[in-house]
């Protein structure tokens, strides 16, 4: 791993809240993603499954953790299993945790080989009376290849047909949505990891430059400093940054364009989410900052309404109201139109037609319960955007914040955002 060890007590702290969600004389089991395959003999990096990072900290391959808390025998309430290593995947993989190791890492006392699992598991399914399981339950999510969950859940209903089992989902999403001071501090280092490559790319940007050399330049500082991309980098010039998810990154950025950056950092797999919409030469035109500072607005409007107790969706309701009456002031829209326009197909979303924010942690997409009311504690993002095809630009502006009691804290606020700020930057560049 790049980052710096984690302090044990944020896992520790973890499974504990999860225990105490479980029914009684339950136990519950999470594995690590698997490897995937690429071709020929090629892999992937290990993309660790984030349930089992939660309450570990693992980022190792063929991990399992079993959790029964009213277990009799006080040594199987916690026990997790590692991929035993051996002088051959030393020499070709490098090296792997050591029972010690892992049990310095976690705060599980308990750590044996994965050869153990079935028999340990087979005797604790005996005196258990539910078994929590887990899925990928994001209601975004394409579930196309199968997990190691999934296998593991299929051969455990199969072998044991009289359980009762639960969605572990459901309760993780409860717990992972409020985030820990822990973990604050870790979407804290993403999101200076990724300040960092921001005001890099911006000392660079020039009209000519290639979208493919903005992005070596985010790589170059976010893995200098141990992070990695926390998302596929959106990197659009021009007519590019009207295209939601643009990722070819393959155009020349030509005088005149904007240019959006919807690139950020991830940090021991805490994922910060940026987006900012700078001028190629250094100035916006005159429409090109009218619509900035129409986002702008509502990104400052929307960072202080996501407040706790309100339900996303009157969130999503408030922050489309006041693009709406931006894009009236900006002669994209009349009244005229809004009166008549179907309340399912509302006028805006020719301009805007995407969420206001969402949920962000150990995924970009966060998990979280988005059907109950926001709570302190949430991470979300916040974007808004105006899209203007025909007009050959667009403007998105997004940051992070943390949902508090008494105002949010922008996770982001030291990233420069005014058009000013932008416009100093890129005259400081010049020189």
């Amino acid at each position: 791993m790049r980052y710096q060890a984690i302090a044990p007590e944020l896992y520790v702290h973890n499974r504990a809240n999860l225990s105490r969600l479980m029914l009684p004389n339950s136990l519950a089991v999470l594995n690590a993603n698997d490897i995937l395959p690429t071709n020929a003999d090629g892999t992937l990096p290990l993309h660790q499954n984030a349930d089992l990072f939660y309450l570990t900290g693992v980022d190792q391959e063929e991990t399992v953790l079993l959790l029964y808390p009213d277990a009799h025998d006080e040594k199987m309430r916690e026990i997790l299993f590692l991929r035993e290593t051996n002088d051959s995947i030393a020499r070709w993989e490098g090296h792997k945790l050591t029972k010690a190791e892992a049990s310095k890492l976690t705060g599980i006392k308990r750590v044996e080989w994965l050869s153990e699992f079935w028999p340990l598991f087979h005797r604790l399914m005996c005196e258990c009376d539910h078994v929590y399981l887990n899925s990928n339950e994001h209601k975004r999510a394409q579930v196309r290849v199968g997990t190691r969950d999934a296998r593991f859940a299929r051969a455990v209903q199969a072998r044991y047909p009289l359980h009762d089992y639960q969605r572990l989902a459901r309760l993780m999403h409860r717990l992972r949505a409020v985030k820990s001071k822990f973990e604050i501090e870790l979407l804290r280092q993403a999101c200076a990891i990724t300040r960092a490559g921001f005001l890099r790319v911006c000392r660079f940007v020039k009209p000519g430059v290639n979208e493919t050399e903005l992005e070596a330049e985010f790589a170059h500082e976010f893995i200098r400093r141990g992070g990695n991309f926390a998302y596929t980098p959106i990197i659009a010039s021009g007519k590019n940054s009207c295209v939601l998810h643009y990722i070819q990154n393959n155009q020349e950025c030509r005088a005149g364009d904007v240019l959006l950056l919807d690139v950020a950092a991830s940090y021991a797999n805490y994922n910060a989410d940026l987006t900012r919409t700078i001028p190629v030469s250094g100035r916006f035109s005159k429409r090109q900052r009218q619509v900035y500072d129409a986002v702008l607005r509502v990104l400052r409007a929307a960072k202080q309404a996501a407040i706790p107790g309100k339900l996303p969706k009157d969130w999503q309701k408030e922050s489309e109201a006041l693009i709406e009456k931006e894009l009236v002031d900006l002669g994209l829209l009349k009244m005229a139109q809004i009166k008549k326009q179907d309340p399912d197909k509302p006028a805006l979303k020719k301009y805007f037609m995407h969420g206001i924010g969402h949920p962000l942690g150990l995924d970009v997409h966060d998990v979280g319960l988005t059907t109950e009311p926001i709570q302190p504690g949430w991470v979300l993002t916040v974007e808004p955007g105006i899209y203007i095809p025909d007009e050959g630009f667009a403007v998105r502006l997004e940051n992070n914040i943390v949902v508090q009691d008494g105002g949010n804290l922008d996770l982001m606020s030291d990233i420069p955002i005014e058009a000013d700020e932008i416009e100093t930057l890129m005259r400081r560049r010049a020189r």
